[in-house]
């Protein structure tokens, strides 16, 4: 198989288990032992799984179009394995189907649960649910630019200079999306902190707003934005996923303007000299 597919799913699968581990460090430190162990082999198994991926030799064929839509489909449904293991796995005895479609849910941001009462679960798990959906909407993101030969120029170039994307464009591509993604969850998990919700629902809505998902830290999202102010800048909030690509292109070029401006500054110097 080619490498650019086995570290475009590799990737996905050692993000899994950092996240594991800070689901472990968040057990331990709210004394949630029994849980320790379920995130310590989700993380065990996605860590191998990715390592795996990354280190196994492949050949240097270039990927067809076709290559890269079928590791986008493989991807939702491999990756899910991975996030159903904790459900799996918890003191709930959920079936494996159960679990299975619940981390699909999650991680397409479908929103359908099998739970009843989400106020039933412990709090590393409804930390888990708001992860998937995370995890899933930067797939979602990733998966554009691994797809892009199907788009048209126009929309190539609102994202690159480069109409052509190799394997090295598409990483750093990847690379910005992650940061801008990263950034902006941890934006409005600030501003959720500012409206006084509490640190643990400002983490998770943070989490389900930027991948416009459907999972809630509670059952009724008007228990915690109970005034007028808190559903205006909610709202505004929830703007933000369906705005990302035009956020993302006014940061690209922002980007490219720096280090353009950057790079005449240093040539100007080695001229001066």
């Amino acid at each position: 198989m080619n490498r650019f597919v086995l570290n475009y799913l590799g990737f996905f699968f050692i993000l899994l288990s950092v996240l594991s581990f800070f689901n472990i460090i968040y057990s331990y430190y709210f004394n949630l032992y029994l849980n320790i162990d379920t995130y310590f082999y989700t993380l065990l198994v996605s860590l191998l799984i990715g390592i795996g991926f990354f280190i196994k030799r492949t050949n240097g064929i270039k990927v067809s179009i076709y290559n890269k839509i079928f590791t986008v489909v493989l991807g939702y449904f491999l990756i899910p394995f991975i996030i159903a293991i904790p459900y799996y796995l918890s003191i709930y005895n959920i079936s494996f189907l159960d679990c299975y479609f619940e981390s699909i849910s999650g991680f397409t941001s479908t929103g359908f649960t099998i739970f009843e009462n989400i106020r039933h679960l412990d709090q590393s798990l409804i930390l888990w649910r708001s992860t998937s959906q995370w995890v899933g909407g930067i797939y979602f993101l990733f998966s554009i630019l691994l797809l892009i030969d199907i788009f048209d120029d126009a929309f190539k170039k609102s994202l690159t200079n480069f109409i052509s994307f190799n394997y090295s464009e598409v990483f750093k591509q990847s690379f910005k999306i992650f940061i801008l993604y990263t950034t902006l969850t941890f934006v409005i998990f600030l501003f959720l902190k500012l409206i006084d919700l509490r640190t643990f629902d400002s983490f998770n809505l943070a989490m389900t707003i930027i991948s416009s998902g459907g999972f809630l830290p509670i059952n009724n999202i008007s228990n915690i934005i109970n005034t007028n102010f808190k559903e205006v800048f909610f709202s505004l909030f929830t703007l933000i996923p369906s705005l990302l690509i035009s956020i993302f292109s006014i940061f690209n070029s922002f980007v490219s303007c720096f280090f353009s401006i950057k790079t005449s500054c240093s040539s100007s110097k080695l001229q001066f000299f």
